[in-house]
């Protein structure tokens, strides 16, 4: 995947096919500490320690529809490309937890890409699913979720057209506003 928010894409994935009914995304970004990091967490089914230390193999999946997974270790070698890693921790019933890390500044780190994008699209199609997302840029934060979203909007469905580009650019604005409208808000 040659984006970070492609790899937070496919990791949400999982949650998203493990059964989560509440999925967290944090993305940190650092310039001061050289840092960015992502972590995604559920509440999903959870694997066993077994699944856990097979699931960085890329063929390894619980897919039935291929014999390959390739996304946490194409997200691992990318972490460790730019002297990060990808930490995972998952229970089964109780939910799995995954943060990848890397050096903010190195040359061979992904582009971030259209995180608005992607969590539009995540939201809009697992309207069933409570999301938090939380995007920090040098201390400043832009957080919101969709559980009050939905009780503020009562009736009308986040996958709604006129919705899903609302959030969209909700999100971007958010975003815009906490790197101080550098280069529009995107990277």
């Amino acid at each position: 995947m040659q984006e970070i928010s492609l790899n937070i894409l496919d990791i949400v994935q999982n949650s998203v096919r493990a059964g989560a009914s509440r999925i967290d995304v944090e993305l940190f970004e650092d310039t001061d500490s050289d840092e960015l990091f992502f972590s995604v967490k559920d509440n999903g089914c959870g694997m066993d320690e077994e699944m856990v230390a097979r699931v960085m193999d890329p063929f390894v999946t619980t897919r039935t529809t291929r014999k390959v997974g390739m996304g946490i270790s194409l997200l691992r070698s990318a972490a460790q490309a730019t002297g990060g890693d990808v930490e995972l921790t998952s229970e089964v019933g109780k939910g799995t937890f995954i943060k990848a890390t890397f050096s903010y500044g190195h040359i061979d780190r992904q582009p971030l890409g259209d995180m608005a994008g992607t969590m539009m699209t995540l939201i809009s199609m697992n309207e069933a699913i409570d999301f938090y997302y939380k995007h920090t840029f040098n201390r400043q934060v832009f957080e919101f979720n969709t559980k009050e979203m939905k009780e503020i909007l009562g009736e009308v469905p986040l996958g709604d057209p006129t919705v899903a580009a609302w959030l969209k650019d909700f999100i971007d604005e958010g975003i815009a506003n906490i790197y101080g409208n550098i280069n529009g808000g995107a990277e």
